[in-house]
């Protein structure tokens, strides 16, 4: 399969649809105290039963399957287009939490992508179980390749998650500012087992035509989901149930992010609120949804 609208030649890159729907290989994760209590310190978490490692954060959701993220990916796209991939949305469902001596299988498969413009999106579904088969948490993670248009729009996208306008007119019931360490990044990249260069060299960073270092978009979300849990859910992590949010702009060591929250009524049994997340005037997190129960 060809598209039209390619940055580059078409000819010689192409998404190839019949790679969809593919579960790649199973990833196995052993959970450990001390990963958990170091997932919490390196997001700056104050919640206690994830300080003390009783109950994983929810975003260390990503941590087991960290792995199993990629290679869907490779079943449909040119690895000559990795590069550009940039991550654009993350939609966690929760079905428990994590805890520490959980011996967990991850595996992904990439469901649809939609050619525009100025990229191509494309979702990976990842579902993570115990080895006795039971189901701890799916995501669907929505990744954007920039300048490639692969010019069709073929199977599933992720949920949807968008910010209600309409809640612009009440004010929010919970607002939180929180700082990003001048360190964060060389504390969470160990943690979450993510070495990507852009966030720990700053040569590497400007290279790729950004500011310097930035923070990792999942420490950010990591940060907002320990401002919902603690505004509104009593800091109670096994009350989460889905967080889903859009990346907007990248986040700098030393700033400081505020998150404004709004009750968004009801969804799938619980209490719903949507959220956004400010570096001053600019967001940083869009189309932030939590369902509480």
């Amino acid at each position: 399969m060809t598209g039209s609208g390619n940055t580059g030649s078409s000819d010689e890159l192409a998404f190839d649809a019949s790679g969809l729907d593919t579960w790649a290989e199973a990833h196995r994760f052993e959970v450990t105290r001390e990963r958990i209590i170091e997932y919490a310190e390196a997001t700056n978490d104050p919640i206690e039963a994830h300080r003390t490692g009783e109950l994983a954060p929810p975003v260390f959701a990503i941590v087991p399957v960290f792995h199993a993220l990629m290679e869907p990916a490779l079943e449909v796209v040119p690895v000559e287009l990795i590069p550009r991939l940039v991550h654009g949305e993350q939609d966690f469902r929760f079905h428990r939490p994590i805890v520490a001596g959980d011996k967990l299988v991850s595996r992904g498969k990439m469901i649809g992508y939609e050619g525009l413009p100025n990229g191509t999106r494309s979702v990976i579904y990842l579902e993570c179980r115990t080895e006795d088969g039971e189901l701890v948490n799916e995501q669907y993670v929505t990744a954007f390749f920039r300048g490639f248009d692969a010019g069709a729009n073929v199977g599933a996208q992720a949920p949807g998650h968008k910010f209600d306008e309409g809640l612009r007119s009440t004010p929010p019931v919970a607002k939180l500012t929180q700082h990003v360490d001048e360190d964060q990044t060389f504390r969470y990249g160990p943690a979450a087992g993510d070495p990507m260069p852009i966030h720990l060299d700053a040569e590497i960073a400007r290279s790729a035509g950004l500011p310097g270092i930035i923070a990792h978009g999942l420490c950010t979300l990591a940060f907002t989901s320990w401002a919902v849990l603690t505004e509104v859910a009593d800091g109670r992590s096994e009350r989460l149930r889905r967080l889903a949010v859009r990346f907007s702009k990248p986040v700098l060591p030393g700033q400081d992010i505020t998150t404004h929250i709004w009750n968004a009524g009801t969804a799938d049994g619980g209490t719903a609120y949507a959220y956004e997340t400010a570096v001053g005037d600019d967001l940083v997190i869009k189309d932030g949804f939590a369902v509480i129960d």
